[in-house]
């Protein structure tokens, strides 16, 4: 039984610690966001990138085995000098997926929808750039969504009209498959899937970010019984009630929340 940190400036990350109960329970996961601060998505580089390694640092200091990035912004901007400064523990990142849409899309019409940070950062570029691919990228900024889903606001006409403004003009230009660049996104998949039906196949790499994980800790699908605990820069208490009713998940019921400074 591996004790593992999930990172993320908000709820966002939840996304990827239910695959994670999912796939693979039997661990002692701790939930780090950094609410106090969130969205992290139009924040200065330099910012972003010093925060993300004092909140990775924090977790490995609390015995973390591994360190899933659990936020696609900080992944783009501080991945690398975390891993570089973090040399002892296993550093998962996440990224917006890019390879699986394109082998998805039919249209070769492929919308990302990701946070401005994520669209403009290096290693975004380098990842469009490695591509064998006839597809194009209709690239669009989801300024606002984050405030939203960190509130809780999941469905309803505040994001709807978001939805519109950002997706409506990606189907006009031919777009069949949308790439949810932010781990925030998936909790708006019933929200998309009502607006746009049928029309759009919705990309979310949870799944895969997770089996990453499992193979890095070389994951043996104990069946012992983890734990979760849930810490919050802001209210360890609201982020876990947010966790609770946004999941569902049985294993949280019995999850432990704490307010830290750091």
């Amino acid at each position: 039984m591996s004790t593992i940190g999930v990172f993320d400036s908000g709820i966002g990350g939840l996304s990827v610690l239910n695959e994670a109960l999912i796939q693979s329970p039997g661990h002692h996961y701790l939930y780090l966001a950094d609410s106090a601060n969130a969205p992290y998505g139009e924040k200065s580089t330099q910012w972003v990138t010093d925060r993300s390694l004092l909140m990775c640092s924090w977790l490995a200091s609390h015995g973390c085995d591994a360190i899933v990035v659990a936020c696609n912004t900080a992944t783009a901007q501080a991945i690398s000098l975390i891993r570089q400064e973090l040399t002892h523990v296993p550093i998962i990142g996440v990224e917006p997926g890019i390879k699986p849409a394109t082998l998805k899309s039919k249209s070769k019409m492929i919308g990302v929808l990701a946070t401005q940070n994520t669209l403009i950062s290096d290693k975004f570029k380098q990842l469009l750039a490695s591509l064998i691919s006839d597809c194009e990228f209709i690239q669009q900024a989801g300024n606002g969504l984050v405030p939203l889903i960190e509130k809780g606001i999941l469905e309803g006409p505040q994001i709807e009209a978001l939805l519109h403004q950002y997706i409506d003009p990606m189907l006009a230009q031919g777009a069949d498959t949308i790439v949810l660049g932010c781990t925030h996104y998936p909790f708006l998949q019933a929200s998309i899937q009502k607006l746009y039906g049928d029309h759009l196949d919705i990309i979310d790499t949870s799944q895969a970010i997770v089996r990453q994980m499992r193979r890095l800790i070389k994951d043996p699908n104990s069946q012992e019984v983890g734990s979760v605990n849930v810490y919050s820069t802001l209210d360890g208490a609201a982020l876990l009630g947010l966790a609770q009713k946004l999941l569902g998940q049985a294993d949280l019921h019995k999850a432990s929340a704490h307010t830290v400074m750091i």
